[in-house]
């Protein structure tokens, strides 16, 4: 199916993860990431109709290769899948896992411009098929791999693609006030649904690690559907042809989409996916 006014049909799409494919269930008394069939079999349509299915997530690469294999989205006769982790600063194939495009910045002053307003806030940089080298353990389930305590000096002592900070005993719209009091100069930031602050090099999100992407594939922005549900996807809406929001998003992620389809929880993918390639 295609735009009846134009004609237009993606031929990228680019997927955001955690509250886009995956949903949290809850059951026996713990919780679990789950994508629904309805959504895998959407993905599976896409894909089958010549799409480039691209995830794109804040996570780091070692926590998204799962998705795609929950997703089916590599096998016999498939090009191997391109894929932007940790808000645009890695891009990477899979499988195997391969880094083909990497940004990294000095976090240093960042950082301790920030631990000087949060001395308690949890520190975390990547260690690349580890899990992260942090300056404190996370909760629970806020991590992907091993977390490895670190000193914060030896944390950014050297230049890195992305760094994560985490205060439970903060708010997001106290990050979001605080980013902006601090100004944050050479560093691009991005406040999650917490107390969550993502760090990347400035001009670094989601909407450049998969302008990359398209331009390897000989595509642009012009051929792209984005969908998301965070403040980290809102480049990646303005960059694509059509930005699409999940239904649960919060007013600001809303306002910056072209559209705006059902929760997570009602398959809002889906129903997305199935306008195009239904």
């Amino acid at each position: 199916m295609s735009d009846g006014v134009t004609g237009w049909r993606p031929k990228l799409v680019a997927l955001d993860i955690d509250g886009t494919l995956l949903k949290w269930v809850e059951g026996s008394g713990t919780t679990r990431e789950e994508i629904s069939q309805a959504v895998k079999d959407a993905v599976q349509r896409a894909v089958e109709a010549g799409a480039h299915v691209v995830l794109a997530s804040g996570r780091s690469p070692h926590g998204m290769t799962n998705v795609a294999d929950m997703l089916e989205l590599h096998g016999e006769g498939r090009e191997r899948l391109w894929s932007v982790a940790s808000n645009g600063a890695v891009v990477f194939r899979y499988p195997p896992l391969e880094v083909v495009h990497e940004e990294k910045f000095d976090a240093r002053p960042a950082v301790e411009a920030i631990l000087a307003r949060h001395p308690n806030a949890l520190v975390a940089v990547e260690e690349r098929g580890v899990g992260y080298r942090v300056n404190s353990h996370f909760p629970d389930g806020e991590l992907s791999g091993d977390m490895i305590v670190t000193d914060v000096a030896d944390l950014v002592a050297a230049e890195v693609s992305r760094v994560i900070i985490r205060d439970p005993e903060s708010t997001a719209d106290e990050f979001v006030a605080l980013a902006g009091e601090l100004g944050l100069h050479g560093t691009n930031y991005v406040v999650g649904w917490t107390a969550w602050l993502d760090l990347a090099p400035v001009g670094v999100s989601k909407a450049s690690g998969l302008a990359h992407v398209a331009d390897r594939l000989g595509l642009t922005g012009a051929d792209a559907l984005a969908v998301g549900d965070g403040r980290n996807d809102v480049e990646m809406f303005e960059w694509a042809h059509r930005g699409v929001a999940m239904g649960q998003a919060i007013e600001d992620v809303i306002a910056a989409a072209d559209a705006v389809t059902d929760s997570v929880y009602e398959d809002g993918l889906a129903i997305e996916l199935d306008t195009w390639f239904g």
